[in-house]
């Protein structure tokens, strides 16, 4: 046994004495809270909007400066915490990411709002990897480990319906400061019970500040680029423009990492091709993820006419499906190779997908949506598991919160992209069936006119399905990925490989 396997082995058994299931408890909820904070904020942004009276241009940065933030520092959350202490980093996380929820709450201007979301931001990016890391450091191989793994990605499931979910009820009856004021009973009691936590151990090394700058700007830069071009298109200046800078500063990064002495992200990591396609697969899993529940919402609202209640109420069964799909191919890869699990659930979500693409403005909840978005959250819950432990699997003891970190990166920077793309597809399909067509359903609905709604509510439902239609491909090529690139016959099971 390695001096790292018998190291976890002893975390592991020492942890167990303190309560596995409360470790546990502690880590999800922490993930909970930061994937709901994605979505919570949506619904609140037309109350925002009127009671801060902040302009259509700034609204959109009310959630951009959190994903901005939370992507550009992900890996440099994951270094930090391999150097100085997961579980001491995971609690500094938490604690600004509680403080920023207070500020933002009383926030008083568009300005002090969109600073605390960017400040939240930096508490989820010391939070997110180093809870991951956690997962794959003291829960040792084999189920205890895919079962803790599989409860870990249900979370993020389930904090992306309950946003939705959450968000309207907190507005409605309360305030839009209550969707900020939520995270901090949670925070509270998340800090108290992270006690049980282990520490595990610190590495002697430096922190690459140059190869920090370098690969956070590059983050960042990418992401904007995305997202700007979201809402401003592709062959935007601005939008080319950061691409730009993204690549400059991703070949600056890349330089460094290689000849520095201490790199924050040791490039050695992706010489596993199983591991460099698992983060690969983890993009196009983050963008169907994201892109599916956002333009399912939409099209909830603007075409069947649901409320923010209902619509969150509706999307229930995409965290049911992603439940059961975690926990069915955290069982499966004990016995079979990743390959096996995560490549047929890609193609089944795919073909949920591909379902959703024939939906029209009079379908059915019950007999058409809930079956297909059941299957498409089913089958990214295989493949999203699935991966995520290929990815940390037989990672050094202390590069884990980088693996860890990558992982994280990989889904944000999907998610953006994603919505992107997918919005951008769906806008311009909508757009040449109608010019303007979300703008004529709102005129047509304040108007009582029941023709203008209905030729809107056609020309947008052209636009989502053919969106669908593209959100399908990308998971067939997640799949395809996956296949061709994954090929470890190593199951997840006990034994399975120590800790390299």
């Amino acid at each position: 046994m390695s001096p790292a396997t018998s190291m976890q082995a002893g975390q592991s058994e020492s942890l167990s004495g303190r309560g596995l299931g409360l470790s546990l408890i502690v880590i999800a909820t922490a993930q909970l809270m930061l994937v709901l904070d994605d979505t919570i904020a949506n619904i609140a942004l037309p109350s925002i909007q009127r009671e801060l009276d902040v302009s259509s241009a700034t609204l959109p940065w009310i959630i951009n400066a959190y994903i901005l933030a939370f992507g550009g520092l992900l890996l440099f959350g994951g270094r930090v915490g391999d150097l100085f202490g997961r579980r001491r980093v995971f609690r500094i996380g938490l604690g600004v990411f509680t403080v920023a929820s207070f500020l933002g709450g009383l926030g008083t201007s568009a300005e002090q709002l969109i600073a605390a979301r960017g400040l939240q931001g930096i508490g989820a990016a010391l939070t997110a990897p180093n809870a991951l890391a956690l997962i794959a450091t003291t829960f040792p191989v084999g189920k205890p480990r895919n079962s803790a793994m599989a409860i870990y990605g249900a979370m993020s499931a389930l904090g992306i319906t309950i946003g939705v979910l959450l968000g309207g009820v907190l507005t409605g009856l309360l305030s839009w400061r209550w969707v900020f004021f939520i995270n901090i009973p949670i925070g509270l009691a998340v800090l108290a019970g992270s006690g049980v936590l282990i520490e595990g151990e610190r590495h002697s090394s430096k922190l690459d500040m140059p190869g920090a700058l370098s690969g956070t700007g590059a983050v960042v830069a990418l992401t904007y680029g995305i997202t700007h071009a979201g809402e401003h298109g592709w062959g935007n200046a601005v939008t080319l423009g950061s691409f730009t800078v993204a690549l400059g500063l991703a070949v600056l990064f890349l330089t460094l990492q290689a000849r520095g002495q201490h790199p924050m992200l040791p490039l050695g990591l992706f010489r596993d091709r199983n591991r460099s396609g698992s983060y690969a697969s983890m993009l196009f899993i983050g963008a169907g993820l994201m892109g599916t529940f956002y333009l399912l919402t939409l099209y909830l609202q603007q075409v069947l006419l649901f409320s923010p209640l209902w619509t969150g109420v509706a999307s229930l069964p995409f965290s049911a499906g992603i439940i059961l799909g975690a926990g069915i191919s955290s069982k499966l890869v004990e016995r079979l190779a990743p390959r096996l699990v995560a490549g047929p659930g890609l193609v089944v979500a795919a073909f949920g997908m591909a379902w959703l693409s024939t939906l029209t403005v009079d379908s059915s909840y019950a007999v058409h949506i809930l079956p297909a978005l059941f299957i498409t959250s089913f089958g990214l819950g295989m493949g999203a598991v699935t991966m995520t432990l290929t990815a940390v699997h037989g990672v050094a003891e202390e590069r884990a919160g980088v693996a860890s970190a990558l992982v994280n990166m990989a889904q944000q920077i999907g998610a953006a992209l994603g919505l992107a793309v997918l919005t951008t597809i769906s806008l311009s399909a909508a757009n040449a069936r109608l010019p303007g067509a979300a703008t004529a359903l709102q005129d047509g609905l304040a108007a009582n006119d029941a023709a203008a709604v209905a030729r809107a509510g056609e020309a947008l439902t052209y636009g989502y399905t053919t969106a669908f239609l593209a959100g399908a491909g990308m998971l067939l090529i997640a799949a395809i990925v996956v296949i061709a690139a994954v090929s470890t016959r190593r199951t997840q099971g006990a034994g399975a490989g120590a800790v390299a």
